[in-house]
């Protein structure tokens, strides 16, 4: 649905929600206690208009932006969001992230590391906000060894919901740099301990892989963490279409589409 209709819905639904709340008091008490009601009830008419106001406005301060998400006009979005964020200095969290997943679409992974420059000058905690975004642009950009000191510091921050995507990262970021030991001992905590099936699923394949060939005699604890990690993975998904609609759920996540290789390589591996 496009954002005008949805914009014009919510308004009919408004005015609809208004419409009850001024004729519902005189149906149900009468005209008589009408003055009562809204005396005692004022704040709700003040509620209703404040949000009503805020919606709109709000809409047609971002009404430009929408309309190029809308067409997916992602170049012509760069630009606009860089006179905001850049020029401007609206160093908001929604628009630093739209603006970095942006630059991501286009394939340029090292505008987005020049926006986290800025970002750290003007803005440091919207790094930390943004850990996985600006922490896959440094993978996809090659910079291996900028991407294992990017996760590493930032890999026990107190954000659960990033958390094990931020490890799980890092320990991807030394597989490709062939620190297959490092990599292992990462892997393995989060294929034995995760409580994101996603998470537990990609660990436990990459354990089955290269961190296992690579590791000798500890490869034999490495396959059985990364077998029961499987069946842990399938107990919580037990069939391919629960895991293809929680990685579905996921894909809207820049740092989920820039592994979807691996998505699909883990997916084989746990349901055949």
């Amino acid at each position: 649905m496009k954002f005008k209709s949805i914009f014009i819905l919510l308004n009919i639904l408004l005015l609809v929600f208004l419409a009850v709340l001024l004729l519902l008091p005189q149906v149900m008490l009468g005209s008589s206690f009408l003055t009562t009601f809204w005396r005692i009830n004022w704040p709700l008419s003040l509620v209703w208009a404040s949000f009503f106001i805020a919606f709109n406005t709000f809409y047609f301060i971002n009404r430009r932006l929408f309309l190029l998400l809308e067409k997916e006009d992602w170049p012509a979005l760069s630009r606009y969001l860089e006179e905001r964020v850049i020029q401007k200095g609206q160093y908001s969290n929604r628009l630093v992230r739209l603006l970095a997943n942006t630059y991501l679409v286009l394939s340029d992974s090292q505008a987005v590391i020049n926006l986290e420059s800025k970002v750290a000058q003007a803005k440091p905690a919207l790094i930390d906000a943004n850990v996985l975004v600006f922490g896959t642009a440094r993978i996809l950009s090659q910079d291996i060894p900028g991407a294992i000191n990017f996760f590493k510091v930032r890999k026990d921050i107190e954000k659960t919901s990033q958390r094990e995507w931020i490890s799980w990262y890092y320990a991807f970021s030394l597989l490709l740099s062939s620190r297959f030991e490092e990599a292992g001992i990462e892997f393995l905590v989060l294929a034995h301990e995760s409580e994101d099936a996603v998470i537990t699923g990609l660990s436990s394949y990459f354990l089955s892989g290269d961190v296992i060939r690579s590791r000798g005699e500890k490869g034999k604890k490495y396959r059985e963490v990364s077998l029961e990690g499987r069946e842990r993975v399938l107990k919580t998904l037990p069939e391919l279409k629960n895991w293809q609609k929680e990685v579905a759920r996921l894909s809207s996540e820049i740092h989920v589409a820039a592994i979807s290789r691996y998505m699909e390589e883990a997916r084989q591996w746990i349901y055949t």
